[in-house]
């Protein structure tokens, strides 16, 4: 496993994950470091990689995987690890899934979650793990701290995003050139067929899909990114985009939602007896209105599909309920989210409410 981070990195010789700290990087919030997690006798090791790739190691992948680069020029770590993805997605025939976590979590906290997203959902997890963990403090102090360190991780959840659609465009743009070519030279009059074989060969080339889910303040984060004038955005670099239990202000969410990009879904999560998200709404501050995660009022994005899981059998008051009780005895909540993470439709099955604008899940059949 991957886990792209902008915390501070402690000087540490072993392989424990004490070497990410509690802050961000004290080079700057934007900075970001790319590990290599393993797991050996129920415990995580990170392996820090180093920046920039030597000239050998860049010539390799450029040669491997034909990119149209220049060896002789510095390259980074984001490429080689966008290679090596790309690659075990091919060959696992597995989707890619981007995971942006929410208030409280260490890097441990993280790494089991995404483990267990891995597992029960089939996909590859890479985890971007921004320093929320409360710097030690305890209560709404916790949360204030945690609040801030989010948006000092805008700018680095944005150069993620970044060299993610960058490395997504080298990978595939060499192939889609000759893909299309291939069909237009077989089909150069019936347009339909023509299509028909470009995306038949564009599937087979590439039988993974990319996505991203954020949870909780995670979606707070990318909020004041797509805020910021500077911001790149996501690009068309994901199919679905998942945003769940949304800790961030319901109120006019649709000006800064509906600037996503995808290719096929983004899906915002509503569970109005989320205790977590009603703990948050109760912080101080004035800008601690109603939870988009929260509340079924105001649904108005254009982009997006509102799904409510407000009484659905067993999610209760659950903020998580992508893991736990509410998958492991609702089938349908199950289906839900292994769809959805593998960038397919998953709301085909549910019921639409048009006077809320949402979809609700149908009653369990005992």
């Amino acid at each position: 496993m991957y886990l792209v981070t902008n915390r501070v990195i402690n000087r540490n010789d072993g392989p424990a994950l004490d070497v990410f700290g509690d802050h961000p990087n004290t080079r700057g919030p934007n900075e970001l470091r790319i590990a290599k997690i393993t797991r050996k006798k129920n415990k995580w090791h990170a392996d820090v990689l180093e920046d920039e790739l030597s000239r050998q190691e860049a010539k390799e992948l450029i040669d491997t995987f034909d990119l149209p680069l220049d060896p002789e020029k510095k390259h980074y770590i984001d490429l080689s690890m966008a290679c090596k993805l790309a690659a075990q997605a091919r060959k696992e025939k597995r989707s890619i899934l981007f995971f942006v976590h929410g208030y409280n979590n260490d890097v441990e906290d993280v790494l089991n979650r995404a483990h267990h997203i891995e597992k029960r959902y089939g996909v590859i997890v890479v985890p971007f793990s921004w320093p929320a963990d409360g710097g030690g403090l305890k209560g709404v102090a916790n949360y204030k701290s945690d609040k801030n360190d989010a948006k000092a991780s805008v700018v680095a959840l944005d150069r993620m995003l970044g060299f993610i659609n960058r490395n997504l465009v080298l990978l595939t743009s060499n192939n889609l050139a000759g893909f299309w070519h291939e069909a237009s030279r077989k089909h150069p009059k019936d347009l339909e067929k023509r299509d028909s074989l470009y995306a038949r060969l564009v599937d087979k080339h590439c039988p993974f899909t990319i996505n991203l889910m954020l949870h909780s303040m995670g979606n707070y984060v990318l909020k004041q990114m797509l805020k910021s004038s500077i911001s790149v955005g996501t690009g068309l670099t994901f199919d679905n985009i998942l945003m769940v239990a949304a800790d961030t202000n319901n109120l006019d969410h649709s000006l800064w939602v509906d600037r996503l990009h995808y290719r096929r879904r983004l899906y915002i999560t509503i569970n109005e007896d989320d205790n977590a998200l009603a703990a948050s709404r109760m912080k101080s501050g004035q800008d601690q209105l109603s939870r988009l995660g929260h509340t079924l009022s105001g649904l108005m994005s254009t982009k997006a599909k509102y799904i409510n899981f407000t009484n659905a059998p067993y999610v209760g008051n659950s903020h998580a309920y992508f893991e736990g009780n509410a998958v492991t005895r609702n089938k349908q909540i199950h289906r839900f989210f292994k769809l959805a993470l593998n960038g397919k439709s998953a709301e085909e099955q549910l019921l639409y409410r048009p006077d809320i604008n949402c979809y609700d899940f149908p009653e369990i059949q005992r």
